[in-house]
């Protein structure tokens, strides 16, 4: 496989500083004392562009930033050498808390609702995409929706990067994941809850997954990622579904452990690879991600150990 040469842009709507406190137990009514703490430049497509520098993949991350933590969180990204073309408002970034129990796993997270974003501030983000997008380049729209945006907006977005011929990949929940599939992006990331959420009925079996993909297959979606937690992966085209399922390994959170995930697809499909191995790339990129600490991004080298530690699948 060759290295990238399209570019890639991730866009985050609703970005947050994400700081996460170690705690020895986690429990209800007492003062918990934190024995580590860390900040995270967080938001589930800056997270993508974290874990893609990680891999050796440039990208830009665009999104809406405010206020004293918005400036902290781009001179953040640029300390790790990403590029970004934000669009500055008036609100104020939202602050993401993970508090997380020392060697066991267990976290609780806690994130505020995010600023307002006015229609005028909506628009320059739309303006930014017209005039970056062009053929071929693959853009990740992820994460929440702020107050003050439409439910629609996904939607919208995706039109105008279709038009443009760029390769759009989606991941979000609930309304806005429905509108936006309506759009036909390129790729779209639920997991099973979001799937489920969906279609209004539990994913129980392998049937029901593979019926999931033709779902989403039948939008116009070109790609289906179904992530399964420590079930791994099922990624389905309309010639072909496999899932890939990772080893056992020690994890440390769960928090951003999709958009790892997302990251080692994104990787795996600009440098030409086969669907069954985009599906491994992209299990584990997520899974290095699983041992690391907060709000973390395993390494190229721990990804590429792993890489040979997943076992893929053809179901169809």
């Amino acid at each position: 496989m060759t290295e990238p040469l399209l570019p890639v842009f991730t866009v985050t709507l609703n970005p947050g500083l994400d700081r996460t406190l170690v705690v020895p137990r986690l429990q209800e009514n007492v003062v918990l004392r934190a024995v580590e703490s860390r900040l995270d430049w967080g938001g589930k497509g800056f997270n993508v562009s974290r874990a893609l520098q990680a891999l050796g993949v440039p990208s830009t991350a665009l999104g809406f930033v405010g206020g004293a933590t918005g400036q902290l969180l781009e001179r953040g990204l640029s300390g790790l050498g990403i590029a970004t073309d934000f669009v500055h408002i008036q609100g104020e970034t939202r602050t993401n808390t993970v508090i997380a129990e020392a060697h066991s796993g267990r976290y609780i997270k806690v994130n505020e609702a995010g600023p307002t974003v006015t229609p005028a501030e909506l628009a320059g983000l739309r303006a930014r995409l017209m005039d970056l997008a062009t053929p071929g380049s693959y853009w990740v729209l992820a994460g929440s929706l702020p107050p003050g945006v439409p439910s629609t907006c996904y939607g919208e977005l995706i039109a105008v990067l279709r038009e443009r011929g760029a390769r759009p990949m989606l991941d979000t929940s609930g309304e806005a994941l429905r509108l936006g599939c309506a759009a036909g992006p390129f790729l779209v990331k639920p997991n099973q809850e979001e799937a489920a959420e969906l279609l209004g009925r539990p994913l129980r079996t392998q049937a029901d997954r593979l019926d999931t993909v033709a779902f989403f297959l039948e939008q116009g979606v070109e790609l289906v990622a179904l992530s399964l937690g420590a079930e791994g992966l099922v990624l389905g085209s309309r010639s072909e579904v496999v899932q890939a399922v990772p080893p056992a390994v020690t994890v440390q959170t769960v928090v951003g452990v999709g958009d790892a995930l997302l990251a080692g697809i994104l990787w795996a499909l600009v440098r030409g690879a086969t669907l069954a191995d985009v599906a491994r790339w992209g299990v584990a990129a997520g899974t290095a991600a699983a041992q690391e600490p907060g709000v973390g991004v395993g390494s190229r080298a721990s990804v590429e150990a792993l890489y040979g530690q997943v076992r893929v699948f053809t179901l169809r």
